[in-house]
Formats: C-alpha cells, structure tokens, sequence
C-alpha cells in the first residue's frame, strides 16, 4: 500500500482557468514516466479551483516527484497562470481501496 501523498492546491488568475486545465491534462504523461509515482490524479474543484492528489510507496519516492519535471514545470508556470503559490502538503495515507 502506498503510505506516503501529497495534496496540491492551485488557484487559477482570473482568465487563465483554460490554461491550468491544459497544463495539468499535459502533465499526465510526465507523471507516468516516474517510476516512484504509484498514482497521480488531476482535480477540478470549481470555476478557478484545481488540484493535483498523488501517492508514493516511499519518502523516496515523494521526494523525486517534487524534484522532477511536473514540479518544475508547474513552479516556473505559477506566476503566470496561478493566483496564489501552490499549496502542496505532504500527507501520510492511512488507508486507501485501489482496483487489482
């Protein structure tokens, strides 16, 4: 079971809610290249709300993400597209149901 998460937040600047979409839409195949990321999963959660929930087997793991591409791409990205920084919390899972 995979123990280790992280939750990101971001809010879009007025105008640009298309853009974060395609942005995280492009992101996907930079996500399945990483062999640490057990999932990773793209959110909306409103008009301007949007969210990036992935999980990890290990610390190891969960540190690569945050040092590869997508966080990359996403922090050079913030000022133009984001209202705010990025929210990202690292969260531990306590349990979790997955298909086989």
């Amino acid at each position: 079971m995979s123990r280790c998460a992280l939750l990101a937040r971001l809010e879009a600047k007025p105008g640009k809610e298309e853009e974060v979409e395609r942005f995280l839409r492009g992101a996907l195949p930079l996500a399945e290249a990483e062999p640490g990321t057990r999932t990773w999963f793209a959110l909306r959660f409103g008009p301007t709300s949007f969210g990036i929930y992935d999980t990890f087997d290990t610390e190891a793991g969960r540190q690569a993400h945050l040092d590869g591409p997508i966080a990359a791409a996403l922090m050079e990205r913030a000022g133009e597209l984001l209202a705010a920084p990025p929210q990202i919390d690292r969260v531990d899972l306590l349990a979790s149901k997955l298909p086989h």
